[in-house]
């Protein structure tokens, strides 16, 4: 269990602790813009995004264990290659090797974990591997800041080195091998024909303001990923193990579930990298105090999340997940209304405090609702699925927001760029919550077997 926890850990820490060293990663770079530097962000998001499913499917094939220790090894490998990279070009290739290797770690990794759970406590190690996820998510930004201050950007990738070594030790001695002979190899072209369509329409959204938004090469990158993408549906369709389950799809639940998580994924990430972009270019915080600044967020999302649960259990997750959206809203809100001058503890605490209830209540309870009616032996596939969509949300979040703010000129461009990103986030949230209002009133983890059998045949 800690070792399967602790490769979740390893896997979505990177998708948040480079958020803070980004702004150092662009001085260490004058011949890049922060277009062509987003791609150290959208790089990572995009592999994992489009192989965390048919990675679990080939560790099924060939063995769990081998295939991730051998994912952990590359992990440590390719964040040393980050960490050495001499040119941006060199690192944006180090991080799509890096989000390869963290697409093997997370899927295998919860596939170890289930099978020490008995089918009607899967839910519950769903739950723990998710808090570990979440829980490296939300640490990211205040260890990256932490390693910053301490030395330079290049710290939060050899960090990986230390914790990547343990989790590979203890794994060879603890970790037993499990695979399915039976299992077919999964649409390996499907998965890269999605990271081509990710990163085309990532690249529509970055360049739209230096290209134009309606020259030929925007259009046409926006054009060729919506048709990569009918591609990749297509095969789905008619491949036996595709990058996502036509059947998993066809329960209401699981399909507006991953919708939500989607769109919140897009305000999450947006606000991420958003709130650090504020505090160090308008309110000039260091990139340590940025880090710090914005704890009060994670940790009252990890205080929330437990009741937030309950609650799911006893009113349905609709009731849980659509005030949360609206309380993280308001906490967008507030942080908007941040002026040229600093004011922690009267604008920015409040705000923080709010995003982080807003999260505790609406983004933990649209992961778990989206496994709510899956029979309990596809809980990894419909997770790994939830994960991708979840990832997909944070390339389109971070391509927006890199989009909105630009290169701003001077402290008035930086509020009114910084005034736009709450705004794309606080409308991302409400579309959240839009999509939340469909899911089945009262629906909610805790319902009899029999119950979610009859609304998995509906």
């Amino acid at each position: 269990m800690l070792i399967a926890c602790a490769g979740a850990y390893l896997a979505f820490l990177d998708t948040t602790i480079v958020n803070v060293a980004f702004p150092d990663i662009v001085a260490s770079f004058p011949d890049a813009g922060r277009a062509e530097l987003s791609w150290v962000l959208d790089a990572y998001f995009i592999v994992l995004a489009a192989l965390l499913v048919p990675a679990g499917g080939i560790a099924d094939r060939l063995g769990r264990k081998r295939v991730f220790l051998f994912g952990v090894a590359a992990f440590v490998l390719t964040s040393l290659a980050c960490a050495l990279a001499p040119s941006w070009e060199f690192l944006i290739a180090a991080r799509v090797l890096q989000g390869g290797a963290a697409a093997i770690i997370a899927p295998v990794s919860l596939a170890l974990l289930l099978p020490e759970y008995t089918l009607e406590k899967r839910a519950s190690g769903v739950a723990l591997w998710g808090a570990a996820a979440a829980l490296a998510a939300a640490s990211g930004p205040t260890l990256g800041g932490f390693l910053v201050e301490l030395g330079d950007w290049r710290l939060i990738f050899l960090v990986n080195l230390p914790l990547g070594a343990a989790v590979y030790w203890a794994g060879r001695r603890v970790l037993d091998e499990s695979r399915d002979e039976t299992a077919g190899l999964p649409d390996l072209a499907g998965a890269a024909l999605l990271a081509l369509a990710l990163g085309l329409l990532a690249l529509g959204i970055v360049e739209g303001e230096g290209w134009g938004w309606t020259s030929a090469k925007v259009l046409g990158s926006f054009a060729a990923g919506f048709a990569v993408l009918g591609t990749v549906a297509f095969r789905s369709l008619h491949h036996p193990r595709p990058v996502v389950d036509p059947e998993l799809m066809r329960i209401r639940s699981f399909a507006w579930a991953n919708a939500g998580t989607l769109l919140f994924a897009a305000a999450f990430f947006a606000t991420i990298l958003g709130n650090i972009l504020f505090l160090t270019s308008v309110w000039q915080y260091s990139v340590l105090e940025a880090g710090a600044g914005t704890i009060p967020g994670p940790l009252l999302s990890a205080i929330v999340a437990a009741p937030a649960g309950r609650l799911a259990e006893r009113f349905g997750f609709r009731a849980v997940i659509v005030p949360g959206t609206l309380i993280y809203v308001a906490g967008l809100l507030v942080l908007r209304s941040a002026g040229p001058e600093p004011d922690y503890l009267g604008v920015w605490l409040p705000g923080q405090a709010l995003t982080g209830i807003g999260i505790g209540l609406a983004f933990t309870s649209l992961g778990a609702a989206a496994v709510a009616e899956i029979a309990p032996e596809r809980f990894g596939t419909a997770s790994a699925v939830n994960s991708a969509f979840r990832q997909f949300g944070a390339v389109l979040g971070t391509a927006v927001l890199v989009a909105i703010i630009g290169e701003p000129l001077g402290l008035q461009e930086a509020l009114a760029a910084s005034d736009r990103a709450y705004l794309f986030a606080a409308a991302c949230t409400l579309a959240s919550g839009v999509v939340a209002l469909a899911l089945r009133p009262g629906l909610s983890r805790s319902e009899p077997p029999q119950e979610r059998r009859e609304a998995l045949v509906v």
